[in-house]
């Protein structure tokens, strides 16, 4: 082998463990961001009354982890024509949840105008980004039923913490996982005791693992 030769697979095996190190402090950090978050709501207490069957409830009921999101620049890039489409990796990591039959939800400002209730407002916001929907799939409204949170009045948009409040308080027992692009929303979700993760940072997952998420379920029997 020449000089040059085994100073390639020098570089090579430098860069392989520069790159095994940074993955493992990435997945050492993140398992701290899931870990660590506050739980969205405090432990059952068990009587001595309480049968197998309610005990059971609460059990899976604690083993739920809800995924919020922001819409916009979070899941939905809107350019510079107006034209809409899944931001990369959305779609399949909405996918990925669906597969494990983890529930998610939007956390979304839209104007108090566009309707009296959630159902009205989110109608509206469905019917305003499919009209500018571009992308090859449509967006998969059909994952967040009736979790779509809007302001129902202008003081409530977020940072306001009137939305993530409302997530949290119809999430029972669930921990609660906010994501979004906007480091603000994200330090709010998380001082009200959710599970934080901004995306769209470099060098990092574009969403929180999904297997982390998973984790989350786990840790609460």
């Amino acid at each position: 082998m020449s000089p040059a030769r085994k100073g390639d697979d020098a570089m090579d095996w430098s860069g392989s463990k520069s790159l095994s190190r940074a993955s493992l402090v990435l997945g050492t950090v993140l398992l701290s961001t899931v870990l660590c978050a506050p739980a969205s709501g405090a432990a059952p207490e068990y009587t001595r009354g309480d049968t197998a069957a309610d005990v059971a409830a609460a059990s899976s009921q604690r083993r739920c982890p809800v995924v919020y999101f922001d819409l916009g620049e979070t899941l939905v890039h809107t350019a510079d024509d107006g034209s809409t489409d899944y931001r990369p990796g959305a779609a399949s990591y909405l996918r990925a949840l669906r597969e494990r039959h983890i529930e998610v939800g939007l956390i979304t400002n839209v104007p108090s105008s566009w309707g009296t209730t959630d159902a009205e407002r989110a109608a509206r916001l469905r019917a305003e980004v499919d009209a500018t929907w571009r992308g090859p799939a449509p967006f998969a409204w059909e994952d967040f039923g009736d979790r779509v949170l809007t302001p129902r009045t202008e003081s409530e948009r977020k940072p306001a913490p009137v939305l993530w409040q409302r997530a949290k308080a119809g999430s029972g027992r669930c921990r609660v996982v906010y994501q979004a692009e906007t480091a603000e929303e994200v330090t709010v979700a998380s001082s009200l005791g959710f599970v934080p993760y901004q995306v769209g940072r470099p060098h990092r997952p574009a969403y929180l693992p999904v297997g982390l998420i998973e984790l989350l379920g786990r840790r609460s029997r």
